[in-house]
């Protein structure tokens, strides 16, 4: 009982009418002592009865305090047997040492004291011993986990109705698709009116199927385009089944001598209609960049792409390299200057297109200039017999000088690559608004967006074959020297292998001009022969292959020992040829330090999506990516994204 309540009856209210009383008593002896005698009775009466009232009021104040004491406890008690919260006390070594019964129930089990907390929960192990909020699901429900470590108390609520709801909203979002028809005028050349429209009803009745099927709106919006309507749950239902209308379409019309292809845009995750409809345009041009035949999906900040395991196909007309061409033509003439670059340790196409892109601004008249950071194994031939030639020698500039030649008003082209992470100087790019994007390459998801000239072209051989178009449209007085003809021939015959793998017959018709012009093939087979140390460390590389999944070729050379990037890319071709591969990879150091892995098919694999997954880029049959780490971290994130192909798609066509 607290201390204030023990002297209540020593307070003054008790204690002066007392005093007061015993004092009148005394007073009164002084003039009778009967009254005096009958006043201190009375007094000493009244005292013991204020005594014997504070005792009283002091028992029955003791067993309201008792009362209320144990209703407290039994309420508290209650509470937390009974509230809809579970409460589950942990000791030091993660143990339950006491739970409230609704977690039990929740469990389904009637006790579960003694158990691991992490055992029974393993998510938890994320917040080891932090403050955290974690979600997890048991028992068929969800639950929201508050973590105290300090109390070592984990406080459960049921979320269920909650979460069910956010899942339902996000999966009866909207959904915008553009689905393009790639090759009907390909597919159908040489047909009549009636056999082309039967062929176009064959691919609409399977589109119509697929729709139908997987709960889709379709609306056709031209004749070879369709705009798609669905919601997050039917997307995720096609991605899970990877899109199968690709093949069905493609199986529709394999009786024709080119079978027609679809390529489709999916955009998801936007809360705005305009932002969807413009992502879902933005993912089509990538699938089409990619070459067509494939799907490319962009929710939130994920993209993904499914199929692409054809191969692009070329267009039959130069309608638009010649467009592109007069629109370059413009652009270089409103400049004051014009910086040719290629990607980071160029090669034989990006440095023979750089100097064709240079003889297009020397026709005008117009200071050019080429971005050269270094000298490397592919390009080191070629440089120095470019060095003997004075005049094309000063055109070639580092990135320092380059971004002291740079102003607004300059045009900076970009050759054999589209991505701003892989030019030689991605800084000089933020110095001129006015680029030019020329590449062959199939489109990443990184991309120079801000360009105001972009040619990509991914059935092209090489960005030496896109850039001799061009010539031959952007000024007719163009004449080229047999030095720079020889380059830009060197460039497509590197890339082609001789014109045994991705050539077309505009690829042959841009040699025949480079012919014409004074390309000499003697000095490019100089230029690309062997020596014999570098053939000797091709062998080295080969011995250390082995065959994965039957099919492919992998090689990983042992750590320390470093290979330039060409002679990687010349094993991974030399693996190729095997009997019985079908695609090949070679995991090497590179001088500067980076893990290469160079990836090769015949076609049946598109070793572009894995190196992609890795960082990289390329084409279906050629690709490649750089790595920081280790030989064995490398290798290990190789075989996982084989595996993890194989597993779920096969990596064969």
């Amino acid at each position: 009982m607290p201390k204030w309540l023990h002297t209540r009856w020593a307070s003054p209210h008790t204690t002066v009418p007392l005093a007061l009383t015993l004092a009148l008593s005394l007073a009164l002896f002084g003039f009778s002592w009967i009254a005096g005698t009958l006043a201190l009775i009375v007094s000493a009466a009244g005292a013991a009865f204020a005594v014997a009232a504070e005792r009283r009021t002091r028992e029955e104040m003791n067993a309201y305090i008792s009362t209320i004491s144990h209703r407290v406890k039994k309420a508290s008690s209650d509470v937390i047997s009974e509230m809809p919260i579970g409460i589950v006390l942990y000791g030091e070594d993660r143990q339950v040492e006491w739970h409230n019964g609704y977690i039990a129930k929740a469990m389904e089990r009637e006790s579960i004291v003694g158990e691991s907390v992490h055992a029974l929960w393993p998510a938890l192990k994320s917040a080891k011993d932090k403050e955290a909020t974690i979600e997890l699901s048991f028992s068929k429900r969800t639950f929201q986990a508050r973590i105290r470590p300090e109390e070592r108390l984990i406080y459960f609520t049921d979320i269920t109705v909650y979460a069910n709801l956010l899942k339902k909203y996000e999966e009866e979002r909207i959904a915008f698709g553009l689905l393009v028809l790639d090759n009907v005028d390909e597919a159908t050349q040489g047909m009549d009116d009636q056999s082309r429209s039967l062929t176009l009803a064959t691919v609409t009745t399977v589109l119509n199927e697929w729709a139908v099927r997987n709960r889709l709106y379709m609306r056709r919006t031209a004749s070879d385009r369709f705009f798609l309507l669905l919601s997050q749950k039917e997307l995720a239902s096609l991605e899970q089944s990877r899109f199968d209308v690709l093949d069905e379409v493609k199986d529709a019309t394999a009786h024709l001598k080119l079978p027609m292809t679809i390529s489709i845009g999916v955009a998801g995750g936007a809360a705005a209609l305009v932002d969807l409809g413009q992502l879902a345009q933005t993912s089509l041009d990538i699938a089409l960049g990619r070459g067509g035949d494939q799907v490319a999906v962009k929710v939130g900040d994920r993209v993904s792409f499914y199929g692409g395991k054809s191969n692009a196909v070329e267009k039959r007309t130069r309608v638009r390299a010649r467009v592109i061409s007069h629109a370059l033509r413009d652009l270089i003439k409103e400049s004051d200057k014009v910086v040719v670059m290629g990607h980071k340790i160029p090669d034989m196409d990006a440095l023979g297109a750089a100097i064709g892109m240079l003889k297009a601004a020397d026709a005008f008249g117009k200071p050019a200039y080429i971005v050269l950071e270094g000298v490397n194994p592919s390009i080191h031939r070629l440089m120095e017999m470019i060095y003997e030639d004075e005049e094309l020698t000063s055109k070639f500039v580092t990135p320092e000088d380059a971004s002291h030649l740079i102003t607004s008003k300059t045009l900076a082209v970009v050759v054999d690559t589209h991505k701003a992470s892989l030019v030689a100087e991605p800084k000089l790019l933020g110095l001129t608004k006015r680029l030019v994007v020329v590449d062959h390459h199939r489109r990443g998801e990184e991309f120079i967006s801000e360009a105001t000239l972009v040619y990509m072209e991914p059935y092209a051989s090489s960005t030496c074959e896109l850039v001799t178009e061009l010539l031959q449209y952007v000024h007719e007085g163009l004449a080229l020297g047999v030095l720079e003809a020889t380059a830009m021939l060197a460039g497509i015959v590197t890339d082609t292998k001789s014109f045994s793998v991705r050539t077309g017959s505009r690829t042959f018709e841009a040699a025949s001009y480079l012919r014409r012009n004074g390309a000499d093939a003697a000095l490019i087979q100089r230029l690309l022969k062997d020596d014999l140390p570098g053939y000797l460390m091709k062998a080295d590389i080969i011995r250390h292959a082995r065959i994965v999944h039957k099919h492919f070729a992998v090689a990983v050379t042992q750590p320390g020992q470093r290979y330039p990037q060409l002679l990687i890319a010349q094993v991974a071709d030399t693996l190729l040829n095997m009997q019985g591969i079908v695609a090949s990879f070679v995991v090497c150091e590179r001088p500067d330090g980076l893990i290469g892995i160079s990836a090769r098919s015949m076609g049946q694999v598109n070793v572009q999506l894995v190196m992609e997954k890795l960082g990289g880029g390329g084409h279906l049959t050629n690709a490649a990516t750089q790595l920081e780490g280790t030989i064995q971290e490398a290798e290990a994130r190789l075989l996982a994204l084989l595996n993890s192909y194989e597993d779920k798609e096969g990596l064969l066509e």
